[in-house]
């Protein structure tokens, strides 16, 4: 039976009344699931891989879209009417019954044509067991069955009707590691034997790479991309793909295209012909790295830590977006373990690079940008395209700002994402009151923005510049310009005054729509 989904969005009202803002779980969600595949929805918690699941079985209700069984529309059918076969995370076995009478229990409820005499519902529970290899546990009760048992026995209730469609909702998440690996190993048997299209979801990446055959990647209720798991894995689409697929993950650097030719912190590492010259990602799958004493990349060696036939190396690289990256290698490689560079060379298939927006900062006589308040980080955002940027955190004269390692009584901690300055660089601070105060917006009053900080963890804030139309950071609190909020129909706007003209800062963001998009390379 293939399932098709058809612009399938799912919206929950929020829970903040005044702001009215609405959680979109699931957003235009368009598949065909074929007929006899198993598929794996995954993605990190929150990415809408279960609402459409439920969506699929009736529990949820789409707010717009369509849902097909084969050729018949079901998107307003009954769960119970939808043939379908419902496996629970948490395994939702009756605890006062036997594993026989949790699988009778959905035969027992048919009513009308589908009802079946008693003869012929032992029969068919006695085959579901036989084909979960728990027919010599018919007579226990749940609370005799290991993890891995029970859970046979809720796969075996959800065959027992011979459903349309299977869901399997986290199934595996509640066992041990070793459980995990076999019981998988047996949805994907079970599968194959009964060709039922089975839909399967998790958030960890190997369970699903491992037993479906296709994987759908999700991320706060978009699609992020579809495939088979290794084309997926072998090509994302974009960064969010490729950070999310692989153990260990991929390695992502600030690189730049420069003349054909992709370069990390001034090491050129790969060919990107047909490339034009641009600030990109650039990311490397662990497996991708080649120890080679006159490879291209130069790396400072931090660890080595040898596993059987790999060797994992641990290294540090300006260009590195975190601390440090993990290369594997083969344990036949001689590395020195108390050196301290490693020299790489890059394997073609295993670099990608991705697109990055960029930011231009000026000024205007008119607002521009609408602004939203964070109260919980005194954060002031802007919205631009379909995006929240934020500027910066707003402190009044009643802030002290002390470093964040220092923690001391009363103080508390703010962090803000995402600033265009500071490139998606986390920032945290201790902010120390002077007078307690709501952490509210105050229309008129003044306030410093505090945009990035220093290698100390000391704050940076917004600068006018000398050059006309610029904005810039400044270490002195004293040269910060002093900005004013004002209340809008839509939101905030932001301004400071230049004698007694209001001047605004704009945010135009560059390459917006293409950010962490990958960029591929023509093949020479």
């Amino acid at each position: 039976m293939k399932v098709v989904l058809e612009n399938l969005t799912k919206i929950f009202p929020g829970r903040n009344k005044l702001a009215h803002e609405e959680v979109v779980a699931v957003n235009d969600f368009t598949f065909e699931i074929p007929d006899g595949k198993l598929i794996g929805l995954l993605g990190p918690s929150g990415c809408g891989k279960s609402t459409t699941l439920y969506m699929i079985c009736g529990l949820q209700k789409p707010s717009s879209g369509k849902l097909y069984f084969g050729d018949d529309d079901v998107t307003e059918l009954e769960p119970e009417n939808r043939g379908v076969g419902l496996v629970f995370q948490n395994y939702a076995l009756y605890p006062h019954m036997t594993v026989k009478q949790n699988i009778l229990f959905p035969l027992q409820n048919l009513r009308g044509e589908d009802k079946l005499s008693k003869e012929e519902m032992l029969k068919r529970a006695y085959e579901v067991a036989k084909l979960v290899q728990i027919d010599n546990l018919m007579d226990r009760k749940p609370s005799e069955l290991s993890g891995g048992q029970q859970q046979r026995v809720a796969i075996a209730r959800a065959l027992v009707k011979m459903p349309r469609v299977l869901l399997l909702d986290e199934p595996l998440s509640n066992l041990d590691a070793r459980l995990r690996l076999q019981t998988r190993e047996e949805i994907r048997r079970i599968q194959r034997e009964t060709k039922i299209t089975t839909v399967f979801v998790t958030h960890d990446q190997e369970e699903a790479m491992s037993i479906s055959d296709m994987i759908v990647v999700m991320k706060l209720g978009v699609v992020q991309q579809i495939g088979a798991p290794q084309a997926v894995y072998d090509s994302p689409a974009n960064l969010f793909v490729a950070k999310f697929l692989g153990t260990p993950p991929i390695n992502v650097f600030n690189g730049e295209v420069k003349d054909g030719k992709i370069c990390i912190n001034g090491d050129i590492v790969g060919d990107a012909a047909g490339v034009p010259d641009q600030d990109v990602f650039v990311g490397i799958r662990p497996e991708g790295f080649i120890v080679d004493e006159n490879g291209p990349m130069h790396c400072g060696l931090t660890s080595l830590e040898v596993m059987g036939r790999d060797s994992s190396i641990l290294a540090t690289n300006p260009g590195c977006v975190t601390p440090s990256l993990r290369a594997i290698v083969d344990a036949d490689n001689k590395i020195d373990p108390e050196a301290t560079e490693v020299c790489f060379a890059i394997k073609p298939n295993k670099i990608f690079i991705f697109a990055k927006e960029e930011f231009a900062w000026s000024v205007s006589a008119e607002n521009k940008n609408v602004y939203r308040w964070d109260s919980a980080r005194r954060t002031i955002c802007a919205h631009v395209g379909n995006r929240n940027y934020d500027l910066g955190m707003l402190i009044t004269p009643d802030y002290d700002i002390v470093a964040a390692e220092s923690h001391k009584p009363n103080a508390f901690a703010r962090w803000f994402m995402k600033s265009p300055m500071v490139q998606n660089r986390p920032v945290q601070f201790i902010l120390k009151k002077r007078d307690e105060k709501a952490h509210s917006i105050s229309a008129g009053a003044p306030y410093k923005v505090v945009i990035d900080r220093d290698e100390n963890n000391m704050p940076l804030y917004l600068a006018k510049s000398t050059v006309g139309g610029k904005l810039e950071r400044t270490a002195d609190a004293a040269e910060a310009v002093t900005v004013f909020v004002e209340n809008g129909e839509e939101g905030y706007s932001l301004y400071y005054l230049d004698g007694e003209e209001k001047v605004y800062p704009v945010i135009d963001v560059q390459n917006g729509e293409n950010h962490e998009k990958r960029i591929y390379v023509e093949e020479v």
